[in-house]
């Protein structure tokens, strides 16, 4: 299994998904890509597909290595600049679908701020939200580098939220932004 979850962590990291690859929700992204490592563990898979829906969604790049798709558009886009404040709404998933954040969550009612360019979040997250309309709802597929690296989110006795060298999928609803007072 561990093959399987390096060469999906492969697949989200290094295979750039065009309209060919069509899935229409979270659940079809994880199945698909089930798929995929199923087929290439046992040596039967080409990463070439035909498109199966006419409404494929686009993969796009920013240009330090986030793949996103953008999930909702907004029709007069406004663009936060750095020193912003913004309010995001997300929600964080590791490769298996596990959701290991969210701002919605159990206990929790109130979206991220921050402060765009602070360092303050991952740098993948801050990538794709400094590349965001305001309005605009993306799902972003962000490295290991620009995630927790080799270090991962775990504690002293080695259990670990986030592996080493995991790569994460974001859901992110880019709510507002504000410039900073004077």
């Amino acid at each position: 299994m561990k093959a399987g979850i390096t060469l999906l962590t492969f697949l989200c990291t290094s295979y750039t998904l065009t309209s060919a690859w069509a899935p229409v929700s979270r659940r079809e992204v994880f199945s698909e890509a089930t798929k995929i490592v199923s087929a290439v563990t046992v040596g039967a898979a080409t990463l070439t597909q035909t498109p199966t829906n006419a409404n494929a969604i686009q993969m796009y790049n920013t240009a330090k290595g986030v793949k996103y798709a953008v999930t909702k558009d907004v029709k007069n886009p406004n663009y936060p600049q750095p020193g912003d404040f913004v309010v995001v709404d997300y929600t964080g998933y590791k490769v298996n679908g596990q959701i290991f954040d969210a701002t919605h969550s159990e206990g929790k009612s109130n979206a991220l701020l921050f402060k765009l360019g602070s360092g303050s979040v991952i740098p993948g997250l801050e990538d794709m939200v400094s590349q965001m309309a305001i309005g605009q709802k993306v799902q972003a597929i962000i490295p290991p580098s620009l995630a927790y690296g080799d270090k991962g989110v775990c504690i002293e006795n080695g259990e670990c939220l986030i592996k080493p060298g995991e790569t994460l999928v974001y859901d992110v609803y880019l709510v507002k932004s504000s410039i900073p007072p004077p």
